[in-house]
């Protein structure tokens, strides 16, 4: 089981800025072998939503509200650890990242920028496919909508 904290950009501890951005260095970067800009200085409108398991960051997104990143509400930087993910620890992450955008944006509309290999497991959450496949870097992405 996984603990989750739900931080505003400011509340977050050094530690545990660096412990996400390495996190998600670590899959987006190097094990997708995608060389892209992630510190986007999109972090600072974000809520974060962290995932502990015995006091090590192995889950994480970060949440938008309406306006901010889409017109809706939105999940992004959807990230588990290598060696975690097994455990399906991503429902654990994106069902409380659903529920937080609930708590503090007070809707329930969440559009997300999907990787194309994902689309299963994010229809299993409730979203549905809208529009058609694009490059994300050089990575294929579908949007998706969750009401």
């Amino acid at each position: 089981m996984i603990k989750i904290k739900v931080k505003s950009f400011d509340e977050l501890t050094k530690q545990e800025l660096y412990d996400l951005l390495q996190l998600r260095s670590e899959v987006f970067v190097v094990e997708q072998d995608c060389v892209y800009q992630d510190i986007d200085g999109k972090d600072q409108k974000a809520l974060h939503v962290l995932g502990i398991k015995k006091d090590k960051l192995i889950a994480y997104t970060r949440i938008f509200k309406p306006g901010d990143y889409f017109n809706e509400s939105s999940i992004g930087r959807v990230v588990v650890s290598k060696q975690e993910r097994q455990y399906k620890y991503g429902y654990n992450i994106m069902i409380a990242s659903i529920e937080a955008i609930k708590k503090y944006y007070n809707t329930t509309l969440i559009k997300i920028s999907a990787q194309c290999y994902l689309k299963k497991f994010y229809s299993n959450l409730g979203f549905k496919i809208i529009g058609e496949e694009y490059l994300e870097d050089g990575i294929p992405h579908i949007a998706m909508i969750k009401h």
